[in-house]
């Protein structure tokens, strides 16, 4: 047989890929960037070659099994069916309906067989108890985006192929690729930015690799963008550096924001972000003089106390400067299937704290409840309590507040059922797994990721394999699902189907695009720059941007309490690396191997005043729990602040995953507590965690 040539988008992280696979005989022989791609133009990085890895893993499940007290056994997928649908609805029949909760891992929004079959079956579960990654990572996005532009879903991305100026705080697109900004290739990005005579400015307690690639790089403490950008939104103000443009006449409440802000002049703050005020003033000046400028922030800003505020601060400095829906600056994407628009046709926007988890009384989002609350939720008796759990594509174990806790609680539910490919941390409590095929077995179109591209572009990715008689989709796993608890049983479209029928219905019906179109374009099609939008894409029921939403405005009053808070010492952050985006992929071998990854970054002068040496082991206390991981002495971290990177720190006891067990790590979020969270959103603190250190012996 000679080799056969596929192109396909990569749907392991938010960049999307374009890929050329190249296929013999049924084997992979190689994955190597298309440069045909309209959107990532050949860019690929190590994570590519894991779809080879994962759909060749001899740990991957591929059939149903059981849990018994001898171990998995095999059952046929009629037997797991009928046991999933006996014990869901057993425990709902005793216990009611919220009895029953569910976790979405991160991994379902990158594949659009569950996004667009699994809702059904949730619906029909009739549970308010439902949790997802989205409140461990950028729930914070997504209030600002519901508040402020009607729709959840409404988050603006950097125009950064045309951009004069970008600021990006807690972010680390050189390596993420973009995080709620799908941009492939962002080291030809932000070299294209300084190229052009623009700049870029990195605020980070870290020196990442996007800080390194940059024109200037500012240390803060975690935590404490919130009065950064406050004070930016200030000296606008102070300076008469408004320009709003054709913006206009869609903003209201102007007047309420400069008082609201009056207390935070660059004076009033440097201090405490070790930011002089002369810098502060200075860099306004240039984001408002620049002929574009952009500002984005992400995980480091959105897993904080106060990510609610920064997520809101950053739409303001961008609002202010005239920045929003405008070459170069903050723009919406107009992905080919329009997921906003659909959604706002039948009425959807979003919601917000319609209801409060039963403990920990954290806020509603979407009909989703903080992920925070999920362990205290199965762990604490009383009407509402959970006591099964369906898991899809999550590993929670270790990818929520306090793990251990949650840990624990598993082991007490009555029933438990993952959709999952492996028996990991979390899937190793469940009573059934159900496996879906998985990346080369699937067809697929990014549903989600060109909500949030930089450009718009669009491709479908047939299958490279077909699914063998013995494995099942995960639409057909969540549709068959669906039948058994409750759904009229019939005829069903596939995804395919839904994506031809939505097409013609899309932005670009006039211009003929249609899924055979689609098709006919293996290297995907080019839908052309970002453009200006407004008023037609702004979903409020005035068709006015609050420079100001109430919840906002009261939250200032939580910060400000910051202020007369004592030092709390050291403070931990995560990090992100290439070679892993969620804990599953340290099955791959070839994104595990080399140096041990999983250290203490520290800086050399903490190190020296708590006698740590480079590669000493140290012990590193919470109020949640303590690890112990080697350190990682580099003067590109701020003193009084440490890092760990997040996904590791594989419990072997129970698993199947032969790759990770020999590349543990431990987990950060052993260290990081539940009961820490932004209070005005939900979302987890994973960022400025208070620790202490201790070397342990050489």
């Amino acid at each position: 047989m000679t080799d056969n040539l596929h192109y396909r988008a990569c749907n392991l992280c938010e960049a999307i890929c374009g890929l050329v696979i190249t296929v013999k005989d049924g084997e992979v022989l190689s994955v190597k960037g298309d440069p045909d791609d309209p959107l990532s133009k050949g860019h690929i990085c190590p994570k590519a070659v894991a779809l080879k890895d994962v759909y060749a893993d001899p740990d991957r499940l591929r059939t149903p099994v059981r849990r018994t007290a001898n171990g998995w056994e095999a059952i046929s997928w009629e037997e797991a069916f009928e046991a999933v649908a006996t014990g869901l609805q057993r425990v709902q029949e005793t216990h009611g309906k919220d009895a029953v909760g569910v976790y979405l891992g991160n991994p379902t929004v990158h594949n659009w067989g569950s996004m667009l079959f699994g809702p059904e079956f949730f619906r029909l579960l009739q549970t308010k108890n439902r949790f997802s990654a989205t409140s461990a990572d950028q729930l914070p996005h997504h209030l600002a985006a519901l508040l402020m532009y009607g729709h959840y879903l409404s988050i603006p991305v950097p125009d950064v192929d045309h951009t004069d100026f970008m600021l990006i705080l807690g972010a680390n697109p050189l390596v993420s690729n973009g995080s709620l900004m799908t941009a492939p290739g962002m080291d030809r990005r932000l070299k294209a930015i300084r190229q052009r005579g623009g700049k870029v400015v990195v605020v980070d307690p870290r020196y990442t690799e996007t800080a390194k690639a940059a024109d200037v790089h500012w240390y803060i403490k975690p935590g404490e963008d919130a009065f950064l950008l406050l004070a930016m939104v200030h000296t606008l103000f102070d300076e008469d550096l408004l320009n709003l443009g054709a913006l206009e006449p869609l903003v209201k409440n102007i007047t309420v924001l400069q008082t609201a802000v009056q207390g935070y002049a660059p004076e009033t703050v440097a201090a405490r972000l070790g930011i002089s005020a002369g810098d502060i003033r200075q860099l306004t000046r240039d984001f408002a003089a620049a002929p574009s400028a952009v500002c984005y922030g992400r995980m480091g800003l959105s897993t904080q106390a106060f990510g609610g505020l920064c997520q809101w601060l950053i739409q303001v400095l961008n609002i202010l400067t005239g920045n929003l829906d405008r070459r170069g600056g903050s723009m919406f994407a107009l992905p080919a299937f329009d997921l906003v628009g659909q959604q706002i046709a039948k009425g959807k926007h979003g919601s917000f704290g319609r209801w409060h988890s039963r403990v920990q009384q954290l806020p509603e989002f979407g009909g989703e409840l903080p992920v925070a609350a999920l362990a205290t939720e199965i762990l604490t008796p009383g009407k509402g309590q959970i006591r099964a759990l369906v898991t899809a594509a999550g590993n929670p174990v270790l990818s929520i507040p306090n793990g251990q806790l949650l840990d624990e609680g598993l082991q007490q539910l009555d029933f438990m059922v993952s959709i999952d490919i492996y028996i990991n941390e979390t899937t190793r409590h469940a009573d059934i797994i159900l496996p879906p095929t998985t990346g080369l077995e699937t067809d697929h179109y990014d549903m989600i990721f060109h909500v949030f591209g930089v450009r718009n572009t669009a491709r479908y990715s047939p299958a490279l394999f077909d699914r063998q008689p013995e494995q099942r989709h995960d639409w057909e796993i969540f549709l068959e699902l669906a039948n058994r608890m409750g759904r009229t049983p019939g005829p069903a479209m596939r995804p395919e189907q839904l994506l031809a029928y939505a097409l013609p219905f899309g932005p670009y019906a006039k211009d003929g695009l249609t899924l055979e179109v689609l098709k006919s374009h293996p290297h995907g099609i080019d839908l052309g720059p970002l453009q200006p939008c407004l008023p037609d894409r702004l979903f409020t029921a005035d068709k006015k941007i609050d420079l100001i939403p109430t919840p906002f405005a009261a939250d200032l009053s939580r910060l400000n309490d910051l202020l007369q808070q004592p030092d709390p010492g050291m403070l931990l952050i995560g990090r992100r690396q290439l070679r892993s985006n969620n804990s599953w992929m340290h099955n791959s071998y070839r994104l595990v191997k080399g140096r041990a990854r999983c250290t203490l970054m520290i800086h050399p002068e903490d190190a020296a005043r708590l006698h740590i040496a480079e590669g000493q082991e140290v012990q590193v206390e919470s109020a949640a729990g303590s690890v112990a991981l080697p350190a990682e002495l580099t003067t590109g971290i701020m003193p009084g602040v440490v890092s760990i990177p997040h996904g590791w720190g594989h419990r072997p006891t129970g698993m199947r995953l032969s790759v990770a067990e020999k590349y543990p790590g431990v987990s950060a979020n052993d260290l990081t507590d539940y009961r820490q969270v932004d209070k005005l959103s939900g979302n987890a603190v994973f960022s400025g965690v208070p620790v202490s250190l201790r070397p342990l012996s050489l």
